[in-house]
């Protein structure tokens, strides 16, 4: 079945002046206009193509891709504020609404905002909303510890950063064990770093262990790589230039070139370190 604001395999039923009509299943024969049609289209062909509303709230087909499709979270710019509310930019020739009721704060041209891309119930739209906590942490989870996610992330909080895990419940990143430069709506690959007896979920970005000493040390390694081999830091360089240039702790940079040092992949000098 035929889904809106989804890419769908589609057959082609006929072509009429304007386009092509395709078999939509429950949503009828969708029109797939001229200009977004592959040469050499004919009937019984299948294609991929995204269903949406076109600006005089007609079903459409389109074989242009948005930014991104119904149930994504997605950080987007606004091009427009109307009477009825904020228009986003997401790829499409019909700007992306968000209700004033759905901006968690007003909404500006220019700027960027983290929005959830729904179907309203009532106009049966695709609509956006920036009020994100209403889509997340809605059903059970059953995270394991050390389990890697994917995160986007959603806002700065007190103590670090909230994170949307796997699109679908949200977790936190302490800011004291976050090296690395993070921005709203940035997508990242995360770990499970403990779930709490209240369900909450903490985050690290790093694995535990073993494994995590091998990212770092690998970090260490390609920046070294840039820097054709050569970097005046070492283990009496300060911490902030350290977090600076590698986005890691000072001693989590003192393990790493201790690693590296012992595989025999870099010298460690008085004031540098260098490849071998």
């Amino acid at each position: 079945m035929a889904q809106i604001g989804k890419i769908n395999r589609l057959k082609v039923l006929r072509r009429v002046s304007i386009g092509y009509f395709l078999d939509g299943d429950t949503l009828g024969d969708l029109l797939l206009p001229k200009r977004y049609a592959p040469q050499e289209l004919k009937e019984n062909d299948d294609l991929d193509v995204f269903v949406y509303l076109d600006s005089e709230d007609r079903l459409i087909a389109t074989t242009e891709i948005p930014y991104a499709m119904v149930d994504d979270f997605v950080q987007l710019n606004v091009v427009a504020i109307e009477k009825v509310g904020a228009f986003l930019d997401w790829g499409l020739p019909k700007d992306l609404f968000v209700p004033f009721r759905e901006q968690q704060i007003k909404m500006e041209k220019g700027k960027k905002y983290l929005v959830f891309i729904y179907i309203d119930d009532n106009t049966k739209r695709i609509v956006a909303s920036s009020k994100i906590d209403k889509f997340i942490d809605n059903i059970p989870h059953d995270y394991k510890e050390g389990e890697e996610v994917e995160l986007i992330i959603a806002y700065k909080t007190d103590l670090g950063y909230k994170a949307i895990i796997n699109g679908t419940h949200s977790g936190l990143l302490y800011d004291t064990q976050i090296f690395a430069t993070l921005s709203t709506g940035q997508k990242i690959t995360g770990y499970i770093s403990k779930v709490r007896d209240d369900d909450k979920i903490d985050l690290t970005l790093y694995q535990q262990g073993y494994k995590k000493m091998d990212i770092f040390a690998q970090k260490v390694y390609d920046i070294l790589k840039k820097n054709n081999g050569y970097l005046p830091v070492s283990d009496k360089t300060d911490p902030a230039q350290i977090s600076k240039i590698f986005e890691i702790s000072k001693k989590n940079f003192k393990k790493s070139i201790g690693a590296l040092y012992k595989d025999k992949m870099i010298i460690i000098e008085d004031d540098c370190i260098r490849l071998t």
